[in-house]
């Protein structure tokens, strides 16, 4: 099947001329004659969605996935990995069983991130502090069993943190920092012990400081370390993107960190066991603290657009650069031989068609 398209990014670079695929794979791109409209991207992937739609992922079942999927396509999101924040521990097991038995069309879900509970209560923005817990081997081992658990935010300052790290790396899991108010070096010493990643850059840490970088200033010096953030225009000014994005280079990876506010008016919603409010496209809880957002993907690049970045590199950002953080060489490309996960954008960078697998999921 051709796409109709008349160019394609492929490795960062536009190839004039349509894409071919054939059973769920890229199979050629760069085709004469082109077709008549529309860049093709690699699907965009969001490795921090806490839900959509008026689902928040603590408590969807199969129906609610599916319903998210559907919207999430309408937005260029091909892949997307559920995130459940600091809850009681009951919550993940019955989150987790319930995401183990899904099985959707329209996105493919990559697994959970578990974005708690071994984080700092004194770094735990929107999170409720009375359900962190120290680092737990043995909860931890149990959490793994009772679903797919492939991603994970700690906080490294922790007692047994460290060890943590390198048992959930062993295990396949990718381990991020963050609600952390660890200092330079205990960031450090994590990204030595194998965590890969910093989850939405400069919230809920330890500030920069030049004496006292703290987990940012340790992280946006390293080769070997992704950055994720949120470009909503509302969680960082638009230098702390641009600092962010030129440091961290092709590890800058955009989230969008939503909640069960977005594509929802103004008013009260739930992010695990925490009430919201959104008012004027900022989440918030009743003191102020930000919980959230409701940004779509396809927003956060024309979002980075905006701020002067080079439309291939805001593209980069969700697409090929999530994929290689969380290792997954099949998406985030229209390589042959990839998965045909495939976003077919406008002149203005607006998503008019959204492909899966090689089947069409959406389309204006």
């Amino acid at each position: 099947m051709r796409l109709g398209v008349n160019a394609a990014l492929v490795h960062g670079r536009i190839v004039e001329g349509d894409v071919a695929v054939e059973g769920g794979l890229i199979d050629r791109v760069g085709l004469s004659p082109a077709g008549r409209t529309g860049l093709a991207t690699p699907g965009f992937i969001d490795v921090q969605i806490n839900g959509f739609d008026g689902v928040d992922f603590t408590t969807a079942d199969a129906g609610d996935y599916a319903r998210v999927a559907g919207r999430l396509a309408a937005t260029g999101v091909t892949a997307f990995q559920p995130t459940l924040i600091t809850l009681p521990v009951p919550d993940y097991f019955g989150a987790l069983g319930r995401l183990r038995s899904t099985s959707i069309a329209n996105a493919r879900i990559l697994g959970m991130h578990l974005e708690g509970p071994f984080l700092s209560p004194v770094r735990c923005g929107a999170h409720d502090p009375r359900n962190t817990l120290d680092p737990d081997p043995e909860l931890t081992r149990r959490l793994l069993d009772a679903g797919p658990v492939t991603y994970m935010t700690i906080a490294p300052e922790l007692p047994g943190a460290l060890d943590l790290i390198e048992l959930l790396v062993a295990a396949g899991v990718t381990v991020a920092l963050g609600h952390t108010d660890a200092d330079a070096a205990t960031a450090n010493a994590a990204f030595d012990r194998g965590a890969r990643s910093v989850t939405h850059i400069f919230g809920a840490q330890r500030p920069w400081r030049h004496r006292d970088p703290g987990i940012s200033g340790a992280a946006l010096v390293r080769d070997d370390v992704f950055i994720t953030a949120i470009v909503d225009g509302v969680h960082l000014a638009p230098e702390a993107v641009k600092l962010a994005a030129n440091a961290a280079g092709e590890r800058f990876v955009l989230i969008t960190d939503a909640i069960s506010a977005a594509g929802r008016p103004d008013g009260r919603y739930l992010l695990g066991d925490r009430t919201v409010i959104l008012d004027h496209g900022a989440c918030r809880l009743d003191n102020g603290t930000l919980a959230g957002s409701v940004l779509t993907m396809d927003q956060a690049v024309r979002n980075m657009i905006d701020l002067g970045f080079d439309p291939l590199r805001a593209v980069a950002a969700a697409t090929s650069a999530p994929a290689e953080l969380v290792r997954r060489p099949d998406l985030g490309s229209l390589e042959p031989g990839t998965a045909a996960d495939v976003c077919v954008l406008d002149d203005s960078y607006h998503v008019i068609r959204t492909i899966v697998g090689g089947e069409e999921s959406f389309a204006l």
